[in-house]
């Protein structure tokens, strides 16, 4: 009798364990899932709230960009946070000016993530571009909008910009690579296009 009920809880332990083992697959699905959707469903947007994110939002995402893959784990890049509209708003006009335009490239974000390389690194263009992909997605995983937007380089290499990076304590022979505007979306997210035919191309 005593051998029969020590096989029963054996039997009722194992049972326990497979079931825990199988939660622990199906939680891990889940987080995948939720990281596969989440680059999935990233959207550029262009129209932002008045409204500055917390502090700590934006500091989740700023950390998320340290930790995108640099050549031999060189880290070349710096991310610049502004916050400051003073700043934010020349920054902008510098930005605007090598457009050729009067109109805020800025969509009107309130927060500006500033991305330079340093040159360095052979690898420094490649490195600051996945820092921007890491910034990109994980301002959409804490539930803000984002946009890339491009002329980094041209602000950065003009002597306003030169005099930005001394202010700001910048040395050494950095070059814009992009910036990563911040804030909440003022408008629906679009529609994703078409992914082309041809994306990838599988060798088997």
């Amino acid at each position: 009798m005593k051998t029969k009920y020590t096989l029963l809880l054996l039997s009722a332990l194992l049972l326990a364990f497979m079931s825990s083992c199988s939660d622990v697959k199906t939680g891990n699905n889940m987080k995948e899932d939720v990281a596969l959707e989440t680059l999935k469903t990233r959207r550029a947007i262009r129209a932002y709230q008045d409204k500055m994110p917390a502090k700590e939002l934006i500091q989740k995402v700023t950390e998320a960009g340290t930790y995108a893959p640099t050549g031999m784990g060189k880290q070349s890049p710096v991310i610049v946070a502004i916050t400051n509209k003073e700043v934010r708003d020349r920054l902008s006009q510098l930005n605007a000016k090598v457009m050729g335009r009067n109109a805020d490239p800025f969509y009107g974000a309130p927060v500006v993530l500033v991305v330079l390389a340093d040159k360095q690194y052979p690898t420094y263009l490649y490195d600051g571009s996945l820092v921007m992909g890491n910034l990109l997605n994980a301002a959409h995983a804490v539930g803000l909008g984002s946009c890339w937007i491009h002329r980094a380089k041209e602000v950065f290499d003009s002597p306003e910009g030169k005099a930005l990076l001394k202010e700001w304590g910048i040395e050494g022979d950095y070059e814009g690579i992009g910036n990563c505007i911040l804030g909440y979306s003022a408008q629906d997210a679009p529609l994703p296009k078409a992914r082309k035919a041809n994306y990838v191309v599988y060798v088997d």
